[in-house]
């Protein structure tokens, strides 16, 4: 009977860590989040330390962001990336694009994913390291959304290249951590799903090549060229800087420790 009652824990516990348990994250901010269709964690990897950088580095974006709203137009016409004048004030607007977003939606995605995954990157790497992923993510982000149309004037705004860098460090060096998704059908059915954040990150992927055909075609404002290129940055990252359950990147094949 003990032997049975042991083999019926061990049973449960399975259950609840399996990939399509209907259990809902514990904290009521990510089943809100999660209403929203935005991926949370599940399992969140352990921390030394408060992640002081992204909290910083999130504040100053919102700040500029909401200062700049009331005279968006020309703000962004002023301090937006333009392909077709990357160089102008010295180079500077690859900097004040990036603190700029074109509304609360733009802007509330955007720091979500900093939030969200940015904390355990900033522990994994330090600040300092955190801040060059960041930036250099931003910088090759905007390059290749440069590449895609040179000549447009159309000017390119937001963080997220910088935070594709992020999100990529985060799921190639923390591979089997579970996301949890909400699937809903209207407001009758709801089912929980985990996911490991590598196979969500390949699905991301896929979804920025096809963003980037679409972004080439004009059939799209958003730029997934820049999160294409913010996010190989996060591949050399990681590496470069790779934990131990990081996933193994060699010229045979890319596989998981």
């Amino acid at each position: 009977e003990m032997l049975a009652m042991v083999e019926v824990e061990r049973l449960s516990k399975q259950a609840e860590g399996s990939d399509l348990d209907s259990a809902p994250p514990e904290e009521l901010w990510k089943q809100i989040a999660a209403c929203f269709g935005l991926p949370v964690e599940f399992d969140e990897p352990e921390e030394q330390r408060e992640p002081w950088t992204t909290w910083l580095l999130s504040a100053a974006i919102i700040c500029a962001s909401l200062v700049a709203f009331p005279h968006l137009r020309e703000v962004v016409q002023r301090f937006g990336l333009i392909p077709a004048q990357a160089t102008r004030l010295d180079g500077l607007t690859f900097v004040t694009s990036f603190f700029l977003h074109a509304g609360i939606i733009h802007l509330g995605g955007n720091m979500y994913f900093l939030l969200a995954f940015g904390h355990a990157v900033e522990n994994f790497l330090r600040p300092l390291r955190y801040l060059a992923l960041i930036a250099l993510a931003a910088i090759v982000g905007d390059l290749a959304h440069i590449a895609l149309d040179p000549r447009s004037q159309t000017p390119c705004i937001g963080a997220s290249g910088g935070i594709a860098g992020v999100i990529t460090f985060y799921a190639l060096n923390f591979p089997q951590m579970r996301l949890a998704f909400l699937m809903r059908w209207g407001f009758v059915w709801f089912h929980w799903i985990r996911l490991p954040a590598w196979f969500v990150f390949v699905l991301w992927i896929l979804f920025q090549l096809i963003g980037t055909l679409e972004q080439k075609a004009g059939m799209s404002s958003v730029s997934s060229a820049a999160h294409l290129g913010g996010a190989a940055v996060g591949v050399l990252a990681c590496v470069v800087w790779r934990g131990p359950n990081a996933v193994r990147i060699t010229k045979q094949a890319s596989v998981l420790d």
